[in-house]
């Protein structure tokens, strides 16, 4: 389970894409496929979520990593940057950014 804190030390990602109504689930299974099959079990994976906004035409990931350097590797494998190729031809706009938690509340 994801844990969105400030005491986390390590490194925050979060991703968005600009897609299609037509485009969403396939790159929705995409990402599903990179976190099952490969991003998961990187080293220093922490957790991550998908998100898909109603209209279809954005998604967002959320990751965390042990620290920035792991999530680099990640991006810089073979398997990934295959992976982020195709994913990124069914979108209109692919960004990811990096995040340090800077505060959260609770109810």
């Amino acid at each position: 389970m994801t844990t969105i804190a400030k005491e986390f030390p390590g490194q925050t990602v979060i991703c968005t894409f600009e897609v299609t109504p037509g485009s969403a689930h396939d790159v929705l299974d995409a990402l599903s496929a990179a976190y099952e099959e490969v991003i998961r079990h990187q080293p220093g994976y922490v957790s991550g979520a998908v998100h898909l906004n109603d209209a279809q035409t954005r998604i967002a990931t959320y990751s965390q990593w042990r620290d920035r350097s792991d999530y680099q590797a990640m991006l810089r494998s073979t398997e990934m940057r295959e992976r982020n190729r195709a994913i990124h031809s069914m979108c209109r706009h692919f960004e990811p950014v990096m995040y340090d938690v800077v505060e959260t509340w609770k109810l």
